[in-house]
């Protein structure tokens, strides 16, 4: 059994603690990538109102069953790490003013939120809340033991212990509330149980096996009861993530007892399955975490869109087969959000390239196309054709979940870019970039990476590193690239294989230049008469804005599906909005008896993430076309 205690945890990952959103090495990005995080940590992170999200705990006014306290803990676990990225003196003073507000929010009794008692670890949010609570103090005292504040740290770490105390004392064995924790809350103990997750980051702190064993219990209730989340026999049964509901289930017209009873709500499921794989480390439960990596390549399989997106009113439905077709309140911004925290969770415990390639596929898809353009915010949903707009206003305040949760998307990307384990380090993805990491022994690694991918196929790595000794240097080499060639100084290396890691053994000198040229062809995909276009990780949309015509109008048939296009060219993007921009003549139109009509046409895309990014409705996009049907069909 893996027992993990502040004093003696260090992880290879340049001194991370696991389970935390520490960085772990040192990335700076630069470039497009490099100018968007910078938006978004300076108009959203370090320009949250601290006093606006802990109000709530200081006033304690809940009676509607909302989940006012979730707003904090998530802003928590992104300004931590961005705060280890950018040490700006202003998101270390509202960090410090949010512990202090909610330090003072604290009652005798351990219990840290907004609910009366009579309302409490019930039917709504507030065990959520408090997961969120817990994930927010045990960030702070991360922070404060790397930072040398042992003292500010250990109040923190307190503060969390009383909580989790309260927790285990109201709804634990035996708890006086006189009902199981995966009772309490809603979609059939989801949303309570994940709390699981700083259980676990808890105990690895402490050592204190009461929080093993409380984790035992959320274990237990988790996987035995029939009417419970059933995370385990289902999965490891197979069923897909879709069809866990009970037979005979009907949602129609009974929101309040799909609230309640339901199975299929996605952030939450996956959030559970993000504890789960912090108990199998720590356990040795193997069956858990079998269960947990069945689910997601279910859930790649039979959910994931061409946008790496997700989920249908926040629930799972088939959605890759669906993706086609305009359901509502697409891809939530959550849900995309906790699909890279658990893919990421993945990487970290497989090792295996494809959970990178599905962060990948997300980040420059739905992540980015979510995020406003000058990073201030991210939309509630984000469909395949549309328009983009706010997200919904949550709990009678001036946010919601989907903004809040953003900026954690990033770090996913951020801290899987550049990591170093052991004695091995690894680029997962490719962007301008300098980063430094640790090796085992103290030893230290740097390289400055050039590169615009994915709006070019192509990367330059230099090294910035001498005197190390051997380092085996590992380049993801994505799926979707067939012929990737990598050259050292200049010569071509052998044995370079798609999905996979390539790995370059030496002793790196300064100026040593790895560079890497990607095959990007565009794709076509086909789905019930419509089709879509990929471009290495990126889906291609038509937009409003290149004013060429009825983006409505149909394809005529002849496009196979995995086709590989010719003809598509990187032109100059019309507005400085858009990030990349290329061109087609295409078979479009119908009535081809006509002469003129029967003529190919020309056609613009850009990038996904780019396409209706002003936010209003004259700016509208579409990534699926219609295409004719024929005589015989």
């Amino acid at each position: 059994m893996k027992r993990l205690i502040w004093s003696v945890l260090v992880c290879s990952a340049c001194g991370a603690m696991a389970g935390t959103s520490l960085m772990t090495c040192d990335v700076r990005l630069k470039g497009y990538l490099g100018k968007r995080l910078d938006d978004m940590v300076s108009r959203h992170v370090i320009a949250q109102d601290v006093d606006y999200i802990t109000a709530p705990f200081l006033e304690k006014t809940e009676t509607k069953l909302w989940w006012q306290t979730e707003f904090w803990g998530k802003w928590m676990h992104s300004a931590v790490p961005f705060l280890d990225y950018t040490h700006d003196a202003v998101l270390r003073a509202k960090i410090e003013r949010g512990i202090e507000r909610i330090l003072a929010s604290q009652e005798e009794c351990g219990y840290i939120g907004n609910y009366p008692d009579a309302l409490r670890c019930g039917e709504g949010w507030d065990v959520w809340g408090m997961k969120y609570t817990l994930m927010g103090l045990l960030h702070y005292f991360d922070l404060e033991m790397k930072t040398g504040n042992a003292g500010r740290g250990a109040k923190a770490l307190d503060a969390a212990k009383r909580l989790c105390d309260y927790v285990i004392g109201e709804i634990g064995p035996g708890g006086r509330r006189g009902r199981e924790l995966w009772q309490t809350g809603n979609w059939s103990g989801y949303a309570s149980s994940s709390i699981l997750e700083p259980v676990m980051w808890l105990y690895e702190r402490t050592g204190e096996k009461k929080y093993l064993d409380f984790a035992h219990y959320i274990v237990k209730g988790m996987t035995e009861p029939e009417k419970g989340p059933r995370l385990l026999d289902k999965a490891l049964a197979g069923v897909s993530v879709a069809d866990r509901n009970e037979a005979g289930y009907d949602v129609c017209g009974k929101w309040e007892y799909v609230c309640k009873n339901g199975r299929s709500k996605a952030y939450e499921m996956m959030s559970c399955y993000q504890g789960l794989l912090e108990y199998s480390e720590a356990t040795g439960r193997a069956d858990l975490r079998d269960a947990a990596i069945k689910s997601a390549e279910d859930i790649t399989r039979e959910e994931v869109n061409l946008a790496g997106g997700c989920a249908c009113s926040e629930a799972w439905f088939h959605g890759a087969g669906k993706q086609h077709l305009a359901y509502r309140r697409l891809q939530e911004t959550c849900v995309t959000t906790t699909w890279m925290r658990l893919c990421e969770k993945l990487l970290e415990i497989t090792g295996e390239p494809k959970w990178a390639d599905a962060i990948e596929k997300t980040f420059y898809n739905a992540y980015l196309g979510a995020m406003k353009q000058d990073g201030s915010e991210f939309a509630g949903y984000t469909p395949l054709s549309g328009n983009r707009y706010h997200g919904q206003h949550h709990c009678f305040m001036h946010t919601d979940c989907c903004t809040a949760n953003g900026p954690r998307g990033f770090l996913c990307f951020l801290r899987e870019f550049f990591t170093t384990r052991g004695d091995t380090a690894t680029f997962n993805f490719y962007s301008s970039a300098l980063v430094k990491g640790k090796l085992s022994g103290g030893r230290e690694v740097a390289f400055d990476m050039y590169s615009l991918y994915p709006r070019d196929a192509y990367a330059r790595i230099v090294s910035h590193t001498e005197g190390a000794g051997v380092v085996p240097m590992r380049l993801r080499i994505p799926a979707w690239s067939e012929k990737t060639h990598v050259m050292l100084n200049g010569k071509a290396l052998d044995g370079v294989a798609a999905g996979s890691y390539f790995t370059i053994d030496r002793e790196w000198k300064l100026g040593d230049i790895v560079e890497i040229s990607f095959d990007m062809p565009v794709v076509a995909h086909t789905l019930d008469h419509n089709v879509a276009f990929t471009r290495g990780p990126v889906l291609l949309a038509r937009d409003s804005r290149f004013g060429d015509g009825d983006m409505t109008e149909p394809f005529r048939p002849g496009i196979e599906d995995g086709q590989k296009m010719t003809g598509f060219s990187s032109v100059r993007v019309p507005t400085d909005s858009m990030w990349m921009a290329f061109t087609a003549v295409l078979p479009l139109g119908s009535h081809h008896e006509n002469p003129e009509a029967a003529l190919p046409t020309s056609a613009y895309f850009c990038d996904y993430a780019s396409a209706g990014n002003e936010w209003h409705r004259d700016n509208f996009y579409r990534t699926w076309f219609p295409v004719e049907f024929g005589p015989a069909e």
